[in-house]
């Protein structure tokens, strides 16, 4: 058994993880965004600590046999300052963060020579607001003093393998994204020189490959009440960890996130960067040499529904009946769900897009609105998957896809089937199905693979889609001119 870490943006979960698969005991606990002024969003480090070891301290307590490894993953992107003993040296920076919108978007202006542009066609990588290049230069310009009380600029996952293990570390998954060549696993100097940012490059650890073993030391041995020696591994990061637990293993299948962001991701063993292409999304190294994770993470997904439906007076379980009580095409109501503070990141870069809805009429409900706020975030993913170049499968998980109203919309929309897996911890199962690998003791990837169900899109509706989708294109592009003019 190994135990499965998933911290996620505003809640943490341990799994037990079983060989052939299944999933025992989940222990969750929710942890606090702080929100701040001028688009600020942090999270206080031994918060983050104290949630790993309760939830891991509850699974362990349940284990029916012994524990192989604690594998984890969790949230990527956003600046996770430490000093050399793994202590925060200011508020950890969340990816959700929009303090550095404006350096974002003064590096898209120039265009082909553009700094968004150049960065890009080195790495492959979109960069917005909450990355990790954005945030480096907007501390150098306002808390250069903080960069130089701090020892590593890490990621979530970093810091805590740090504090278990006293290893400064990076997963190869989370350092991807703005400044490797992962082709190479090497950062590209240029890239920091680009940004700005060169003078803080010995702040960035050495990566490592997914599945690299490490082991419990004494801090962490008293945190997770486990013996001293544990295996812990880390990574990859949640986006590409959810791709490997819900069974998308094989080059150009797809996987889709429904979670607080909004991910579609694409297997392949061709990282060849289209200089032409939009500056959006990225690609990430995987476990397996030789393949490689297209990426195209919108900014909100449940978050924006979470949204819509407090402002209704509802919650989410209201959701899929919602749904049902409003036809597909929501009685003519539409929505661009682009309601991120930070803007947009993929399939486009633009840290002013703001979100809309067009087409209301009196005779609309709030039933139709939030339809319509589904379905749009089902047309974003549909603009991801096609600038991807999916040729596969689509496995689906995120906690959206409790409304099954909701999934039968993606397939709709989509036009093709979807398949879930049978429990919802596959985060957690992902890291795990790393961690034996990494520990000698590879899974049954087919057998883990069959734990899933599918769901078809239905002809008609998929046709109707269609056309509705070729209409949010147009409202889409119109928008995009006036985000572009700042409006």
């Amino acid at each position: 058994m190994i135990i499965g870490l998933d911290m996620g943006t505003s809640i943490t979960k341990a799994s037990a993880i079983f060989f052939d698969g299944s999933v025992g005991h989940t222990a969750s606990m929710r942890t606090t965004l702080i929100h701040g002024v001028n688009g600020a969003v942090e999270q206080d480090l031994e918060a983050v600590i104290e949630s790993v070891a309760v939830v891991v301290r509850e699974v362990a307590a349940s284990a029916s046999e012994p524990i192989d490894a604690v594998a984890i993953t969790g949230q990527g992107d956003g600046l996770w300052l430490r000093d050399a003993d793994g202590r925060a040296v200011r508020p950890m920076i969340s990816w959700m963060d929009a303090r550095a919108s404006n350096i974002v978007e003064n590096w898209n202006e120039g265009g082909d020579d553009s700094i968004t542009r150049q960065v890009y066609r080195l790495t492959g990588s979109g960069m917005f607001p909450g990355s990790h290049a954005a945030l480096l230069a907007s501390l150098d310009a306002t808390e250069p003093e903080t960069l130089q009380r701090a020892a590593v600029a890490g990621y979530c996952i970093d810091a805590v393998i740090q504090r278990l293990t006293g290893r400064i570390t990076v997963d190869a998954s989370d350092a991807s994204l703005p400044f490797l060549d992962v082709t190479t696993g090497e950062y590209v100097t240029e890239a920091l020189a680009l940004c700005g940012v060169e003078k803080w490059a010995h702040l960035l650890p050495t990566p490592t490959p997914s599945g690299t073993i490490f082991e419990l030391n004494a801090v962490g041995s008293e945190l997770l009440n486990l013996p001293v020696g544990t295996p812990i591994t880390g990574g990859p990061y949640d986006l590409q960890a959810c791709g490997i637990g819900s069974g998308t293993t094989r080059v150009g299948e797809g996987t889709l996130v429904v979670g607080t962001t909004l991910s579609c991701q694409v297997l392949t063993d061709d990282a060849t960067i289209d200089p032409a292409a939009d500056p959006a999304g990225m690609w990430l190294r995987t476990p397996t040499d030789g393949t490689y994770l297209r990426v195209m993470p919108s900014m909100v997904g449940t978050a924006s529904i979470d949204w819509l439906l407090s402002l209704f007076g509802l919650a989410a379980q209201n959701l899929n009946d919602l749904l049902l009580s409003s036809p597909h095409g929501a009685n003519g109501a539409r929505s661009l769900s682009f309601f991120s503070p930070s803007g947009e990141r993929a399939p486009f870069i633009e840290p002013f897009a703001r979100g809309q809805f067009t087409g209301l009429q009196l005779r609309n409900t709030r039933a139709d609105i939030v339809r319509a706020l589904c379905e749009g975030l089902a047309f974003a993913a549909r603009h991801c998957f096609e600038e991807m170049g999916l040729d596969g499968e689509v496995a689906a998980c995120g906690g959206g896809l409790q409304s099954e109203a909701w999934a039968q919309i993606f397939a709709d929309v989509l036009g093709r089937p979807l398949y879930l897996p049978l429990d919802s911890a596959v985060g957690s199962r992902g890291a795990a199905l790393v961690a034996w690998t990494g520990l000698g003791s590879p899974v049954d990837e087919e057998l883990w693979r069959s734990q899933r169900r599918r769901i078809e899109p239905d002809q008609r509706r998929a046709a109707a889609y269609n056309e509705a989708y070729a209409t949010y294109r147009l409202e889409l592009d119109a928008a995009r001119m006036q985000w572009s003019r700042g409006q």
